[in-house]
């Protein structure tokens, strides 16, 4: 494709581009002027996971090429729950809990965009949302939506075929994003809403919604210009949902998944789908990644680690990015029992203790039930010694090394 500004060219040559309104119009403003662009997250949990990760290195491609980012954080939309992709609705949270995991949310990007001078903003749009007047908002806004068209939306279209449940409170959720992205244009000059190839027909309802209400209130075409992108839905090459494993999702914030484990997703990524993620989730340069496309075999491993070390570095810090390299090198290499990581239990008074237990209480599983389905299929071992019984007693009060499949190595001090 031959696109003229740097942010598009990059943005396509990089594996980003799903959809645009009008891909030679926005390639044209952005050659032309820096613009102001947003992305919006809501706050169902109080971390962002892999599955979020496109869209934060798009806010960092973004300001690579000067433009400026808007952060929406969706304190009043994550109030109804988005229908997007969802067999069935998502739990309503209060807002206590909605405020607790913006706050974290927060905090997780922090780590990857750069805030100073004014170059990314954080918006919540509970700031417009929450004082609606429900009947002016219907007469104002909601007369420029067609049912029928919303029908056709797959967010709602793949729910009703299924028989699955729609409720009306997730029904309002496209036209209260369509109004989000008329505040941000409104009052922030934002002309382009970014986000996953699952929100084009809610980015497409903000298009037109900005282009409607320019015109009745009489202002130009171009006062009124506006632009939607999104980028495809990832899946790895064994066809799973990007960022979900067994134990759960990978989760960006070290309180949640650590470092070494984060670094060991991508180290374990498939032979297929390496090239491709070091174009997507890392800085490397195009003519660096492009240098790797060739390895094969063995030499495969050595772009694996670039891959894991690249992506760890932008998340948690180059200082902890060496560290955990270094302790995968130890384990995978060296074979060194000090780089296995340490974790303190305590016995029962009886002095001993179930090992689907053990594996629980040192969060190596999500569930005792993950836990006992590592050890039927003989994932599991006792100093290098395969444990295949789900009532094992481990009571001994000496350490023991703990393995669970080829990815997790603990040393299991009893207190």
């Amino acid at each position: 494709m031959n696109l003229k500004s740097s942010f598009l060219h990059e943005f396509f040559e990089r594996g980003y581009l799903a959809q645009c309104t009008d891909i030679s119009k926005l390639d044209e403003v952005f050659s032309q002027q820096k613009i102001t662009a947003y992305i919006g997250f809501d706050c169902t949990a109080k971390s962002l996971h892999v599955g979020s990760l496109i869209q934060i290195m798009i806010l960092r491609l973004l300001q690579k090429h000067g433009h400026k980012a808007l952060i929406l954080l969706g304190g009043g939309t994550t109030k109804i729950g988005d229908p997007s992709g969802k067999d069935d609705a998502r739990q309503i949270l209060n807002s206590s809990k909605i405020n607790e995991n913006l706050v974290g949310i927060r905090n997780t990007l922090q780590k990857f965009i750069n805030f100073q001078e004014n170059k990314a903003v954080l918006i919540n749009n509970d700031d417009w949302l929450k004082n609606l007047n429900y009947v002016d908002f219907l007469r104002e806004i909601g007369k420029h939506f067609s049912i029928n068209r919303m029908l056709t939306f797959d967010s709602v279209k793949s729910r009703l075929e299924r028989e699955q449940p729609l409720s009306f409170l997730e029904f309002n959720y496209m036209i209260l994003q369509a109004f989000d992205f008329y505040e941000l244009h409104k009052n922030h000059d934002c002309i382009l809403q970014i986000g996953g190839s699952d929100q084009w027909g809610n980015i497409v309802n903000g298009v037109e919604l900005i282009r409607k209400l320019g015109f009745e209130n009489g202002l130009s075409s171009k006062k009124s210009e506006a632009f939607g992108l999104t980028s495809p839905l990832l899946t790895t090459f064994d066809g799973k949902k990007m960022g979900k494993t067994a134990d759960g999702a990978v989760w960006l914030d070290e309180t949640m998944l650590s470092p070494f484990d984060y670094f060991q997703y991508f180290r374990n990524t498939h032979d297929g789908d390496v090239i491709k993620f070091l174009k997507l989730f890392t800085d490397l340069s195009l003519e660096e990644i492009k240098k790797h496309e060739d390895f094969q075999g063995q030499e495969i491993n050595k772009v694996k680690e670039i891959l894991a070390f690249e992506t760890t570095k932008i998340c948690h810090g180059e200082e902890i990015a060496n560290q955990v390299l270094n302790k995968a090198r130890a384990i995978f290499l060296q074979k060194n029992v000090e780089a296995f990581e340490e974790k303190i239990i305590a016995f029962e008074e009886n002095n001993q203790k179930k090992l689907v237990d053990i594996i629980f209480e040192i969060k190596a599983t999500e569930s005792k039930a993950d836990a006992k389905r590592l050890i039927e299929g003989k994932a599991v071992k006792i100093n290098n010694e395969i444990i295949a019984d789900i009532n094992h007693i481990i009571s001994n009060k000496n350490a023991f090394e703990l393995s669970i499949g080829k990815k997790k190595f603990f040393k299991i001090i009893i207190k």
